[in-house]
């Protein structure tokens, strides 16, 4: 007769356990101290510290660190999606991902952060999230140094570096760094705007773009400033609003940090470097799909585009002036205020804007970063290399609708449509006499004043304007023109 005691159970029991631990540590890494269950998870673990990808796909070249990796990557080439949803038909390449998707119809958000309670749809997105209360950025850019919470972000972030754009859309032809930006755009011709507005019908063709619209109507803003609590609809306007505290700070300092390698110019935002950068490169990633014109940043297509739909959602709620976007309206609401927030340190003149008070400092500087590479003449902005360009061209885009005459800027266009319309708005403050061109009033205004700063240097006599000054020359050099 056999007889189990209860010490009997309990010393087998912790034998088990013991043994179960033991097993569990039998496939330990020593690098990091992860334990698996299974040696053949060790090894595909272990690539993660070597590097090793020993599955490359034939296609791309993209290499792997598992076949079941290599096998999933294979269908974005071959377009294979076998797990479809029951709900809406979406089909998705993995079984994960449609589990992942249907958690978007049910709502459920079963991973929580125990900082601040907010919920996700998977454990990926919840690690990522607690990240943005640790600080931790573990993807660092070997050629800049620039660090990323999460190592997608570094490989699009390396794209800039190598230029790889390895997305195209068949509708265009233009090409993408990531298969999402691809997606997003080829919305663009298919006018799908899956995401609607509860409560004005509005449509957009992000959810993110969705919740930010909403906001409008909730009026909530999450975003707040940590200098002067100011609050904010988006995490963007934050980080221009930030911006302009640093710029601030960076004008009294005179802090540059960020130098352009290629012409030297330096910038206080890294931002700016970048933006900048496109005028050596001439890249112009961003086209308008009604018009073809292309622009370097997304934004500034944005405010293109609104252009075409006539669109000013934006008014003065002084002069009922409406604008593109919110910030030329503040621009120009400061019209009304007078307010000048940028000052020059070197003869205190003020300006509106930041971009305003830059030219102006190139005046004392003597800058010109913007040179023309045809014959190297060189200016203090983009928009006057631009019209300067036109003359190699010979290109005049300003087009007079009444009689058909062009011009290489619209300040010219404007000043010669005056001809049509006998408008006159520069007023002499002494006789009254109007003038279509403030040149014409300052002129006319030296025969009230006398002044005739054009001297000649051979007999001394003055004149009210260069032109007369160069015909008076002719007199002592015999030239006939």
């Amino acid at each position: 007769l056999c007889i189990v005691t209860p010490c009997r159970i309990s010393i087998d029991l912790a034998e088990n356990i013991l043994s179960t631990s033991e097993f569990l540590r039998k496939h330990h890494c020593d690098q990091c101290g992860k334990n698996f269950t299974q040696s053949g998870s060790l090894k595909s673990h272990q690539k993660l510290h070597t590097g090793e990808k020993p599955y490359s796909c034939i296609q791309c070249g993209k290499s792997f660190t598992t076949s079941s990796n290599l096998t999933i990557h294979q269908r974005t080439h071959t377009g294979e999606r076998s797990f479809s949803c029951n709900q809406c038909g979406k089909s998705f390449v993995q079984s994960s991902d449609l589990t992942v998707h249907q958690r978007t119809h049910t709502g459920e958000k079963p991973f929580r952060c125990d900082q601040c309670g907010k919920s996700f749809i998977t454990s990926s997105y919840l690690n990522i999230h607690q990240r943005t209360h640790t600080g931790e950025k573990s993807y660092s850019c070997d050629q800049c140094g620039k660090s990323f919470i999460t190592s997608s972000q570094l490989t699009t972030h390396q794209r800039v570096h190598t230029g790889e754009k390895f997305h195209h859309c068949s509708g265009c032809g233009k090409s993408f760094s990531t298969l999402q930006t691809l997606k997003l755009h080829q919305k663009t011709h298919t006018g799908e705007k899956s995401y609607s507005c509860d409560q004005c019908g509005k449509g957009f063709i992000t959810s993110s773009n969705l919740t930010i619209h909403q906001r409008t109507h909730t009026g909530e803003k999450p975003y707040s400033c940590n200098q002067c609590g100011k609050s904010f609809n988006t995490s963007s306007h934050l980080t221009t609003h930030q911006s302009e505290h640093l710029k601030k700070h960076q004008i009294h300092t005179g802090e540059k940090p960020y130098h352009c390698s290629h012409c030297g110019t330096s910038f206080s935002r890294s931002y700016s470097l970048k933006t900048h950068l496109l005028i050596h490169t001439g890249e112009k990633s961003h086209s308008c799909t009604q018009c073809g014109k292309s622009f370097t940043t997304s934004s500034n297509l944005t405010k293109h585009q609104k252009t075409h739909t006539t669109e000013k959602p934006y008014s003065c709620d002084q002069c009922g002036k409406s604008y593109v976007t919110s910030s030329y309206l503040t621009l120009h609401q400061r019209t009304h205020t007078g307010e000048k927030s940028y000052s020059c340190d070197k003869c205190d003149k003020s300006y509106v804007t930041s971009s305003s008070l830059t030219v102006h400092q190139r005046t004392h500087t003597g800058e010109k970063p913007f040179s023309c590479n045809q014959c190297g003449k060189s200016f203090t902005t983009s928009s006057s290399l631009k019209v300067h360009k036109r003359t190699h061209t010979g290109e005049k885009p300003c087009s007079c609708t009444q009689c058909g005459k062009s011009f290489t800027r619209s300040s010219s266009l404007q000043m010669h449509q005056r001809i049509h319309t006998g408008e006159k708005p520069y007023s002499c403050n002494q006789c009254g006499k109007s003038f279509t061109q403030p040149n014409g009033l300052i002129l006319h205004q030296r025969t009230h004043t006398g002044e005739k700063p054009y001297s000649c240097t051979q007999c001394g006599k003055s004149f009210i304007q260069a032109s007369c000054l160069k015909v008076h020359l002719r007199t002592h050099t015999g030239e006939k023109s």
